[in-house]
């Protein structure tokens, strides 16, 4: 299949510190640089092998947290699993190796692409302010208007501004990411263990600060009786079958029923 260097960059672009005043100041370009795997384009069949280089470094930064854990962080418990800790930033459990995440991913999203399938995120929520409607009644291809992500260009404005008097504060806020994922066949996912939304759940829980996940209506479903929350099928002209309302996000029995799911997790900047 064909991969181009270009989108796995574009991808780590989105991701990389610096570009606002709404991220951290580390300033790193995020250069990815193609060793294995990709030949004229096209993937070889062989492990695609990628590498970007850490530019910023400023250990002693750090100086200061030598002798004392940093709160919320893995200071402690490295320390108490391995005898020592990397002080230094944090080693492993630094939101650093997002970086690589981000350029596999963008791999991922191409071989996808590939079988019709598009996945799409947004910020939803920073704080206590909230985007008002569901991604059905959103313009996605808003996304990328603003440096919060956010497709509500009025609800974006008040998230920028959210976080900036946080900052001023010296403080941080937490938000909410909605992922809506369209063109998944029926059936993908295997039983018991190997559930999709099990599996979505462990990606997103293993990423730094995150605290939660959710799909279809989540935590919310438990506002609803049975009744109300089950997604009646029916047959729609072309034949194809189809469910009224999208309480289970597309999952039922760890299998993808039908064309569009949505998941979601929170996070902190």
């Amino acid at each position: 299949m064909a991969v181009t260097a270009d989108t796995i960059q574009t991808a780590l672009d989105r991701r990389r510190p610096g570009q606002s005043d709404l991220t951290t100041p580390r300033s790193e370009a995020d250069k990815v640089e193609i060793l294995s795997g990709l030949f004229e384009g096209k993937t070889t069949g062989t492990p695609i092998s990628l590498l970007i280089r850490n530019q910023d470094q400023a250990s002693h930064d750090y100086a200061h947290v030598e002798h004392a854990y940093r709160p919320s962080h893995a200071d402690y418990t490295y320390d108490m699993k391995y005898g020592r800790r990397d002080y230094r930033g944090g080693g492993r459990s630094s939101a650093r190796e997002t970086a690589a995440r981000v350029a596999a991913g963008a791999v991922a999203a191409q071989l996808l692409a590939h079988y019709g399938i598009v996945a799409q995120s947004y910020v939803s929520q920073v704080g206590a302010v909230a985007v008002p409607v569901g991604y059905e009644q959103l313009n996605l291809n808003l996304i990328e208007s603003n440096a919060v992500r956010c497709p509500d260009p009025e609800t974006a404005e008040r998230m920028m501004s959210l976080i900036r008097q946080t900052r001023d504060r010296q403080d941080t806020v937490g938000g909410l990411v909605t992922g809506v994922v369209r063109g998944v066949p029926a059936g993908l996912g295997e039983p018991v263990f190997d559930k999709l939304h099990a599996e979505l759940g462990k990606a997103m829980l293993s990423i730094n600060a995150v605290k939660g996940f959710e799909y279809g209506s989540g935590f919310e479903g438990t506002l609803l009786f049975g009744s109300e929350h089950n997604d009646a099928f029916y047959t729609d002209e072309a034949g194809a079958v189809r469910t009224r309302t999208n309480h289970s996000g597309g999952i039922q029995g760890g299998f993808r029923m039908g064309r569009i799911f949505i998941f979601g997790w929170p996070s902190s900047p």
